[in-house]
């Protein structure tokens, strides 16, 4: 299996005279993309000439963007040092696990109450994208549909302060819920859990959906827990 983990190019668009904000927000994206997938290492020191040149945009954008990457548990802004590519602390994505998984167990109940049938066919429809990239071993693509899928279950709770302590937190461990599937294993098994979650949904079995959801990430805990342990064993550069 060939897993794609380059983060995606930015489109020729993207230049110096586009609009501040939609700059900014654009390198925010990239920069984003490169440290999920792992093309940015944790401790990675950030380098604003390079990243630079290599995003095509200058400095004010790229300090923005670093800025807020910061404000999601990204990076790091160390004083009169620059930045670096935040490491990725056990104790603290253990701790944030736990919360997640309680608030989309919760999510998972109130949707099964409150989702339109037009909204549980959109999660339909993205879980049937999701497959697709999954089916090619394209991780990239298959993982931003399968957060648009848990960030569309969230939403469709109805239950505002619920959805935004969950984005909250799920920014500061995107880089562990992608790396939980770099296993081919581990990889498959979750498509099979996305599978029983959706008929949960569908079936609007609210209390079977809420154990599948927080089932769900105790499993990719397990693994991101293994894959940080492997890392702090091997030796330093």
């Amino acid at each position: 299996m060939n897993l794609d983990l380059e983060a995606p190019a930015f489109s020729d668009t993207l230049a110096e005279n586009d609009p501040p904000r939609l700059l900014h927000e654009a390198v925010v994206d990239r920069l984003r993309d490169m440290i999920v997938h792992g093309v940015l290492e944790p401790g990675t020191k950030l380098n604003e000439r390079v990243l630079s040149a290599q995003l095509g945009a200058s400095r004010t954008p790229l300090r923005e963007a670093l800025k807020y990457l910061a404000s999601e548990g990204l990076v790091e802004l160390l004083p009169n040092r620059g930045a670096i590519v935040a490491p990725l602390d056990r104790g603290r994505v253990k701790q944030i696990f736990a919360v997640m998984g309680a608030l989309e167990a919760l999510a998972g109940e109130l949707a099964c109450r409150n989702a339109s049938d037009d909204a549980i066919n959109e999660i339909r429809a993205l879980h049937y994208q999701m497959l697709s990239h999954h089916a090619r071993g394209d991780l990239a693509e298959y993982f931003r549909f399968n957060q648009e899928i848990h960030l569309k279950l969230v939403e469709l709770s109805g239950n505002e302060v619920l959805a935004s302590m969950y984005r909250g937190l799920n920014a500061n461990v995107r880089r562990a819920r992608y790396i939980a599937n770099l296993s081919q294993e581990r990889w498959n098994n979750a498509i099979k859990e996305h599978q029983q979650m959706l008929d949960a949904l569908v079936a609007r079995d609210g209390a079977r959906l809420q154990k599948l959801l927080s089932d769900h990430l105790a499993n990719k805990l397990v693994l991101v827990m293994e894959v940080l342990e492997t890392a702090e064993k091997l030796p330093q550069p």
